[in-house]
């Protein structure tokens, strides 16, 4: 592969600094140390690409290198929670979901430990590095597990806001966030609340229910139709588990339809969620889950992936207009 292959190396560092927003996860954490939380950060050899090299140089002896080590480095942190300390550890979320699995279940969920898991660079946002490097099966992979929230920010403030939440949260997390260069939804900041949702307005026709990068292009999407005559609401559901269950009977006692958009496997993830609501509380509303329909993602530059899995507005915008002409 050409350009840099090492994390350390110049042409990488010079290459990630010009991306601000990998600043969200280590400013979220270092609002925790300075609130007065006992809390350390470590990556497996990630990062400049996470972000947290902001966070070891300003906190060096509350970070970790692990290096290439992923299930090393998740059963290190249960034993660091077992300590009183919260951990914070990241890598790719193809690596941290779906190989450290085994360890996520074992060490940490079921001997319920505060661990928090940052899975960055989630669904296709990897493009180029392929189906190893792709984390579509993720939510559904972690969602099985008991005992351990999912959040999927829909951008750098709601990661923030979502981890500095976090301090009152006893269980573990994992936070599936995307590579930093995502729109910004939350221009002015948010807060953020486990099991609630955040409404983008309402919609007779249709409810989009979205989560992680796919909220901006929800929202342009549903725009686009509102000027139109059509009436589209959007939820971003960011705590996918504890969902918010209110809120998805609400949109299906008010919405004809609803539509699940997520950077995932149709099968196990949100639109999953929504599916098994929807299920047991006997709502009468038709469902359309949106997403990567059961296959291996293509390798392509990640704009490019987006519009062939239409997860871009237009692309967003087609499905829900022939969702409504069905």
């Amino acid at each position: 592969m050409n350009g840099p292959k090492s994390e350390n190396s110049w042409q990488y560092r010079a290459l990630n600094a010009k991306n601000p927003g990998l600043d969200h996860l280590s400013n979220g954490i270092i609002d925790l140390v300075k609130a007065g939380h006992n809390v350390v950060a470590g990556s497996a050899d990630l990062q400049y690409s996470n972000g947290l090299n902001r966070f070891a140089s300003l906190y060096p002896e509350r970070y970790i290198a692990f290096g290439i080590s992923e299930q090393n480095m998740v059963s290190a942190a249960a034993g660091i929670a077992t300590c009183g300390v919260t951990p914070f550890v990241a890598t790719f979320a193809s690596f941290l979901g779906l190989l450290a699995c085994e360890q996520i279940r074992m060490d940490i969920a079921y001997s319920a430990q505060p661990v928090r898991l940052v899975g960055h660079h989630t669904g296709i946002s990897l493009g180029f590095y392929g189906t190893s490097h792709h984390a579509t099966e993720d939510i559904g992979t972690m969602r099985s597990i008991a005992d351990l929230a999912i959040v999927s920010p829909s951008d750098g403030p709601q990661l923030e806001a979502a981890i500095r939440a976090s301090a009152d949260w006893d269980q573990p997390i994992y936070f599936r966030i995307g590579r930093g260069r995502d729109p910004v939804v939350y221009e002015g900041g948010t807060t953020f609340q486990f099991g609630k949702a955040h409404i983008h307005g309402r919609g007779e026709q249709l409810t989009i229910i979205a989560c992680g990068i796919t909220v901006h292009a929800a929202i342009e999407a549903a725009r686009a139709m509102n000027a139109v005559g059509q009436s589209v609401g959007v939820i971003d559901m960011a705590s996918i588990k504890p969902i918010d269950r209110d809120a998805v009977l609400e949109a299906a006692a008010t919405s004809r339809r609803l539509m699940t958009v997520e950077e995932h496997n149709v099968l196990g993830g949100l639109g999953a969620a929504v599916a098994e609501i929807l299920a047991d509380e006997g709502a009468g509303v038709r469902l359309k889950r949106h997403g990567i329909y059961d296959e291996y993602s293509l390798i392509a530059p990640p704009t490019h992936l987006y519009a062939h899995y239409r997860l871009d507005a237009a692309g967003i915008r087609e499905v829900a207009e022939a969702f409504l002409r069905s």
